[in-house]
């Protein structure tokens, strides 16, 4: 029987801790820092137990690992480093649902010589992108077929029938990884060109897509494209543009945001215990008493300023409310995203991925090629975000534990050995990527 340790017990960790305690060859210890949280995730299940871990003592957390065949670590990403070398340590496999950062990239000869498999990015972005996107790639090449634009673009929002906020949002959990991201540069290859866009830029660059069934969405490029020529073989692309998708308005709202300072995390002495109103006429350096809407109108001009400044006041930065649950401005924003921008029980979110591929076949004729995921969440059961990041992760535990997967190192999921078992299986759990292909000419 395979021992697994499963590090963290957060939202999306459910559905796929179920998925391997279901597996009856498989012993499952989930270990938390709040142990309540784990013995509800094993409950009912004979081969789950539950430990409580602080991640900060070394000396316990090497003693789980130890214990155990495979690591998965759900923890933040700035703690995985500390659990990969103690894998190394031990000659654990590890797999997480994170980017592979760099000083994990610098682990894999360490890895590789020690015969072992940390598989990361195993989520849905990354995971299921990577997956179903290296599908019709190696398809398309095995028809002696050409690449020669990719986009990607992928988002995890409000179900339609739950789209009933101004800023068509909602969180299910802390938004501050969110709203940090909206300064992020981003990088794109477009045309044969590589476009670069500073992050106070990012959201003047979103494009408007529609989506068959659900209608439109904003799309802004997602961080750095670039490398995924590469990572994904793409050797004749002359596009490859990674993008998220978000509900009309939001990239508008989070440019005038960022334009205006309120995306910053450095302590101010007139943040806490003074009003919402007081801290926006601090920002906008006027008086509280003056108009503050048109205040916002005379920084910052776009074409929809209008229907930005409606959201801001709706989200309560024109109110009197006092701020007593943060000490800087992005704080304050994502505490009150969370109040207002919540999912009411019974509501669900919805997953959307899309690829779109223009291929030029081997008799120079054009298709293009899309592949969709639309998954919904449970009402009242699993979001989707917490059953697309965790099912593929879990599946790939399975198929390590039952030595499916015979390579090793450092590895993201963007080979057949691993992403086309993981595809099948994910179908039969309902999480299924559907593909069209179209002649252009």
């Amino acid at each position: 029987m395979k021992k697994i340790l499963v590090l963290g017990a957060g939202l999306v960790s459910r559905p796929g801790v179920h998925y391997l305690l279901n597996q009856p060859e498989l012993e499952v210890t989930v270990a938390s820092r709040t142990v309540s949280k784990a013995e509800e995730l094993v409950k009912g299940f004979p081969n789950g137990k539950a430990k409580q871990v602080d991640v900060e003592n070394t000396d316990a957390l090497a003693d789980l690992i130890k214990e155990n065949d495979i690591v998965i670590s759900l923890l933040p990403w700035i703690h995985h480093m500390k659990v990969a070398e103690l894998c190394v340590e031990f000659g654990k496999h590890m797999v997480t649902t994170s980017y592979v950062s760099p000083a994990m990239k610098e682990l894999d000869p360490k890895v590789r010589e020690k015969g072992l498999l940390f598989l990361n990015e195993i989520g849905v972005d990354p995971g299921i992108d990577h997956m179903s996107a290296m599908k019709i790639i190696d398809e398309v090449e095995k028809e002696g077929g050409k690449v020669l634009h990719f986009y990607s673009y992928c988002g995890g929002l409000p179900a339609p029938q739950h789209n009933d906020n101004p800023f068509g949002y909602k969180f299910s959990w802390s938004p501050r990884g969110v709203v940090l991201a909206s300064r992020n540069p981003a990088r794109f290859l477009e045309n044969g060109q590589i476009i670069e866009i500073p992050g106070k830029e990012l959201f003047r660059n979103y494009i408007v897509e529609e989506v068959e069934g659900l209608g439109k969405f904003e799309v802004y490029p997602n961080r750095d494209s670039v490398p995924y020529k590469d990572l994904y073989g793409l050797k004749d692309a002359l596009t490859v543009k990674r993008g998220t998708y978000r509900n009309l308005g939001w990239c508008d709202t989070f440019y005038v945001l960022n334009q205006l300072g309120f995306i910053d995390e450095t302590p101010r002495d007139f943040v806490k215990g003074n009003t919402y109103k007081n801290i926006t006429a601090k920002i906008l350096e006027v008086s509280p008493d003056s108009n503050l809407k048109e205040a916002i109108k005379s920084k910052v001009s776009i074409e929809k300023i209008d229907e930005v400044i409606y959201r801001l006041e709706w989200l309560g930065l024109f109110n009197d409310e006092v701020v007593n649950n943060a000490d800087n401005l992005l704080d304050m924003l994502s505490n009150r995203l969370q109040e207002k921008l919540v999912y009411k029980p019974g509501e669900v979110d919805m997953l959307l991925l899309k690829h779109t591929f223009i291929v030029e076949n081997k008799d120079s004729s054009m298709d293009k090629i899309t592949s969709t995921l639309i998954d919904f969440g449970i009402p009242y059961g699993d979001t989707s975000m917490a059953r697309t990041v965790s099912l593929p992760m879990a599946i790939a535990v399975k198929m390590i534990a039952n030595g499916q997967i015979k390579d090793v190192g450092v590895r993201i999921p963007n080979t057949k050995d691993i992403y086309e078992p993981v595809l099948v299986e994910l179908e039969k759990l309902n999480i299924k990527m559907v593909e069209k292909r179209e002649r252009l000419s």
